[in-house]
């Protein structure tokens, strides 16, 4: 499975399992929402540990731009928030680092 497709299921994993807690604390949801969102976030951990890259902090710091823009996503589509122009430019420039650390170098 590439690096994309890894942080792209990551960011969903970890976005899911932590707007789980966000629901029980902030939305009143029931406290058993908390299971399959732990379930979640280990799912996220696992996630990363197959990407591509040699070192754990470079697949940890190029995930960081898909977050970014899995959560701007999430926003619109759950949340039904649409994201500003300033959500969007911090997103390309998030993204463009992502790309940097993936694929700017030799040594990988």
């Amino acid at each position: 499975m590439g690096s994309v497709m890894v942080y792209a299921a990551a960011a969903l994993a970890e976005i899911g399992g932590c707007f789980a807690l966000w629901g029980w604390r902030r939305l009143g949801w029931p406290g058993w929402v908390l299971l399959p969102g732990t379930a979640s976030l280990i799912a996220f951990a696992w996630l990363l540990t197959l990407s591509e890259a040699a070192a754990a902090g470079r697949a940890y710091a190029a995930y960081g731009g898909v977050y970014v823009a899995a959560s701007l996503a999430w926003l619109w589509a759950v949340e039904g928030r649409v994201p500003d122009r300033w959500d969007l430019g911090g997103t390309v420039l998030c993204l463009a680092g992502t790309g940097v650390i993936l694929w700017g170098g030799a040594e990988r």
